[in-house]
């Protein structure tokens, strides 16, 4: 049917939007605050870009990306995540030329061919920030702060840091051989997709959702006992920055993240009332993704947060603000000759800056002050035969009830003087 949408999207209708505006606003905010800058990609970019950046091992490639064949014969796929667009743009637009680390954020839709449910749409919404250029744990830390002061900024509770390290690609080799010693024979129990990745990235096993691979995965050994010199050093120095600046965290050495650019660092913020789909947060250092994009070896950390699961967690703990709807003025004509005047007297308020609206359905005086109060406009500027003949104007303070009569060149000074107490 034309009328119901694709399934996995939503409408944001005008009675939820100001919810959105209001989390936008508090990521500009913060961002300000930590000294990084708004970057917008495109929606589609070539497939290569996410076969080479994500990894063709991960779930998104795997099956859950849109992709299709463009008129010039070419594949597009539309973004299922922004990480990979935005190295793409940092190498394309030589932002590494400026001052570094280059420091980025982004806010917009990303796609994905999903099971729909409670927080999670095929077209679905996503908060990131990329830090590009600088290697050591400090800058971790600084991603992860962020992330937990835009949380803790929406007042939510009863969140959860997991962190951990999954290597890099010195030690990670021998983690590799560990695990495919522990799955050997227990692989013909895997799904299919395990099967697979047992040869191409064991590591990803850990992170299947798959039930009986979930429960053939305990006991697998952990990475954290494989990490080389560089990465054990890097990993305890992000704990002691995160306790210096006071955030709590739990080491989880199951944790991979469900992307393979992943090195060194991974994280992830959970919000335990959402249930089995608890994660708000994750991200991660990806200090090969931007060589294997085809840049020079440049380390990066970043992180993506789903909107509509933050919306979901502040509607959970009663945190979404009211949406303020109210006018300034609501200008009232009655008859067809003082139409034109009062549409004359609205374009002078709204290009003043005073909110304002008017009848725009040849209502009665009693359905348009009816109107006026859902609203609620603040005060209603009537104009009859009798104000249209003496080129005045009856204002109504829709609070107090009292009456008004202004020379028209007067209302909007009024109206600026009122706003003002």
């Amino acid at each position: 049917m034309l009328t119901t949408g694709p399934r996995g999207t939503k409408d944001i209708l005008p009675d939820s939007s100001g919810h959105w505006q209001y989390v936008e606003k508090i990521i500009r905010e913060v961002c300000y605050n930590f000294a990084y800058q708004e970057i917008r990609t495109p929606v589609f970019e070539h497939t290569e870009l996410f076969l080479r950046g994500i990894g063709d091992t991960t779930d998104i490639v795997e099956k859950e990306m849109y992709t299709f064949t463009d008129r010039a014969k070419r594949s597009i796929t539309l973004r299922p995540e922004n990480t990979a667009s935005v190295v793409r743009s940092y190498l394309e637009n030589k932002l590494y030329s400026g001052p570094q680390p280059t420091k980025l954020y982004y806010i917009g839709p990303m796609f994905r061919y999903d099971r729909p449910q409670a927080g999670r749409y095929r077209q679905f919404h996503q908060f990131g920030i990329e830090a590009i250029g600088a290697q050591g744990p400090s800058i971790d830390a600084e991603v992860i702060s962020l992330a937990v002061a835009f949380l803790n900024k929406l007042g939510l509770s009863d969140l959860k840091l997991l962190i951990n390290s999954v290597g890099c690609p010195q030690c990670r080799p021998v983690y590799r051989a560990k695990l495919q010693e522990f799955f050997q024979e227990k692989r013909s129990h895997l799904c299919s997709d395990c099967q697979s990745r047992y040869d191409r990235n064991p590591m990803r096993i850990l992170d299947c959702k798959n039930e009986t691979c979930a429960e053939y995965s305990q006991g697998a050994p952990h990475m954290l006992d494989c990490l080389c010199e560089d990465c054990g050093s890097h990993f305890a120095g992000l704990q002691e920055l995160l306790t210096a600046a006071g955030i709590s965290f739990v080491i989880n050495p199951r944790l991979v993240r469900g992307l393979d650019y992943y090195t060194k660092t991974a994280f992830e913020i959970q919000y335990s009332p959402l249930g089995a789909q608890s994660a708000v947060c994750g991200g991660g250092r990806y200090d090969g993704l931007i060589a294997e994009c085809g840049g020079q070896p440049t380390p990066g950390i970043g992180f993506a947060i789903g909107i509509e699961r933050v919306l979901l967690a502040l509607e959970k703990q009663a945190l979404l603000p009211s949406i303020n709807t109210a006018i300034d003025v609501f200008v009232a004509p009655l008859g067809t000759k003082a139409r034109a005047v009062a549409f004359q007297l609205l374009t002078e308020l709204r290009y003043a800056g005073i909110a304002a609206d008017m009848d725009f359905m040849n209502r009665s005086l009693k359905a348009q002050m009816k109107y006026a109060n859902k609203y609620p406009a603040k005060f209603v500027a009537l104009i009859g035969e009798d104000e249209l003949a003496a080129q005045k104007v009856m204002v109504k303070n829709m609070a107090t009830g009292s009456q008004e009569l202004l020379a028209r060149t007067a209302l909007v000074p009024m109206i600026l003087e009122e706003m003002e107490k």
